[in-house]
């Protein structure tokens, strides 16, 4: 059986995302979707894969959630 590791990660596209207690905060002259992108694709580098989005009533917020095989948590913190 598949073992996984799971991520949940705040998104307000205002400029902020909030994940496990760290703070990103996007730069002047960044653009939004450009800003999440970005972080996206640092969690794509390490394995992580985007599995649900999940809206919130405040405008321009959502829940991302991701996982990744158990292992590649082991091999993301070797490298």
């Amino acid at each position: 059986m598949d073992k996984w590791e799971y991520k949940v990660v705040y998104v307000d596209f205002r400029g902020r995302i909030s994940s496990e207690g760290a703070e990103y905060i996007r730069q002047g002259g960044e653009h939004r979707t450009g800003f999440v992108r970005g972080f996206l694709d640092k969690l794509g580098e390490d394995g992580w894969e985007l599995t649900g989005l999940l809206p919130l009533m405040r405008p321009e917020s959502s829940y991302f959630m991701l996982k990744r095989p158990a292992q590649a948590a082991a091999k993301a913190t070797e490298g």
